[in-house]
């Protein structure tokens, strides 16, 4: 269950994340902020995931020490209790009574001390070295290899964590060259740019205006392509001065804009206009092309 939400959370943060970027792109804020902010809750979502995981781990850790120590606890009370009942039983008899437990303890353990000492010398004495050198010869794989002169084995790398750290440094970099690289691209797509006008006398411009929620009427739509358009009219290099919109019909208006825009300005002009958060409309940017004839 958990790798599925992995699954969906991070599905959603790649695709809010790729919306973001076409709508910054496009030049259409409305949805580019929408996309960022659900990227933004996706991301708390899958942090949240990830820490109630961890949080779950440590608590299920925690108990299981809990109940471990308590089982130990519980042995060791039971060993101690019978211990205590059970241990210098002889010193609760009577007093008249005679012992002789402690003398044949010391005795005992003196000749079994001696007893071990002789079988330690005699081994000793009669044992060859060829189990140890062959034991050391099976071990020899095992040994670190010998230091450069005047180096010291503690102050020489473990094998494999140079090339662990060249890894993850390597990682660090293309990952800050990738987000450096998204950075810049975007500001050059997003910028205000000087370009060359390809001759054309205007730029036509036709729009559809769809009303949601209402009655559609030729009112509405009149409005909101009027609201829409004096929203927009500074969103291009060039402000749209002495330009309206037409009515056509059937929701279809057109304008005429002079000078003529470049690419960049369309593209402005078109995600603006697609973009606009006219209450209960919506308009879509039919065609816009150069005109040649007023």
């Amino acid at each position: 269950m958990r790798r599925l939400a992995y699954f969906f959370g991070g599905a959603a943060a790649v695709g809010a994340g790729v919306y973001f970027v076409v709508y910054l792109y496009r030049w259409q804020w409305q949805r580019a902020i929408l996309s960022g902010v659900l990227l933004l809750i996706v991301g708390v979502l899958l942090l949240g995931l990830v820490l109630l995981g961890r949080l779950a781990r440590i608590e299920e850790r925690i108990r299981e020490s809990d109940r471990r120590q308590q089982d130990a606890l519980a042995r060791l009370r039971q060993a101690h209790s019978d211990e205590r009942g059970d241990r210098f039983r002889w010193l609760e008899d009577p007093a008249s009574r005679t012992y002789v437990f402690v003398p044949v303890l010391l005795i005992t353990g003196v000749v079994l001390s001696g007893i071990a000492w002789l079988v330690q010398r005699i081994a000793s004495v009669t044992a060859r070295p060829t189990a140890e050198r062959h034991l050391a010869g099976r071990l020899a794989v095992l040994t670190a290899p010998d230091p450069a002169p005047g180096v010291d084995l503690e102050d020489m790398a473990p094998p494999g964590g140079g090339r662990g750290r060249a890894a993850r440094l390597i990682t660090v970099g293309v990952g800050v060259a990738l987000l450096v690289s998204l950075v810049v691209g975007l500001a050059d797509l997003t910028q205000t740019r000087k370009e060359e006008r390809n001759g054309a006398e205007a730029t036509s411009v036709l729009v559809r205006v769809d009303v949601r929620g209402v009655p559609p009427s030729a009112e509405r739509q009149a409005m909101a392509a009027s609201q829409a358009w004096e929203r927009c009219r500074n969103s291009t290099s060039v402000p749209l001065r002495r330009t309206t919109l037409g009515e056509l019909g059937d929701g279809m208006f057109a304008a005429v804009v002079r000078p003529s825009l470049t690419d960049h300005d369309r593209l402005r002009l078109r995600g603006c206009l697609e973009d606009a958060d006219v209450d209960r409309a919506h308009l879509t940017v039919v065609g816009i092309g150069d005109a040649d004839q007023p």
